[in-house]
């Protein structure tokens, strides 16, 4: 039992770090949660696995380069605006937030909020990465 343990967890982090590299992280993320899940766990697993595995890779999908330098770059709004709550990845901004659209990208936004820089998705306004 210990040694098909191992095993798994071995290939696993094996079939993970492949999927790491992977142009697609949705499609990918779900082929390597379907594998990992029914590794652990048979054909249950690999259907949790499978759906786990889509939602984790939509959520890791960064912005390119060229997006991340321009709102690190961007000028700051002359105003300062602070909310209350915590900017999470995955989470929409509040309303109240003005969203700036990413002239050479329309695919994505920034906000300056609490002094953070955030990448936005404009539809959504979903908070795709925080600058630090």
């Amino acid at each position: 039992m210990l040694s098909k343990l191992i095993v798994g967890a071995a290939t696993a982090a094996t079939l993970m770090s492949g999927v790491a590299f992977a142009q697609s992280s949705t499609v990918n993320g779900a082929a390597g949660g379907a594998v990992t899940g029914a590794i652990v766990g048979g054909p249950v697993g690999a259907a949790v696995g499978g759906v786990a595995g889509a939602v984790v890779g939509t959520a890791i999908d960064p912005p390119p380069e060229k997006v991340v330098t321009y709102v690190r770059e961007a000028p700051a709004p002359s105003a300062r605006v602070v909310v209350k709550e915590k900017i999470v990845v995955g989470q929409p901004l509040p309303e109240t937030v003005v969203v700036t659209p990413i002239p050479d990208d329309p695919t994505y936004a920034y906000a300056v909020v609490n002094d953070e820089r955030v990448i936005v998705e404009p539809s959504s306004r979903k908070a795709i990465q925080v600058i630090k």
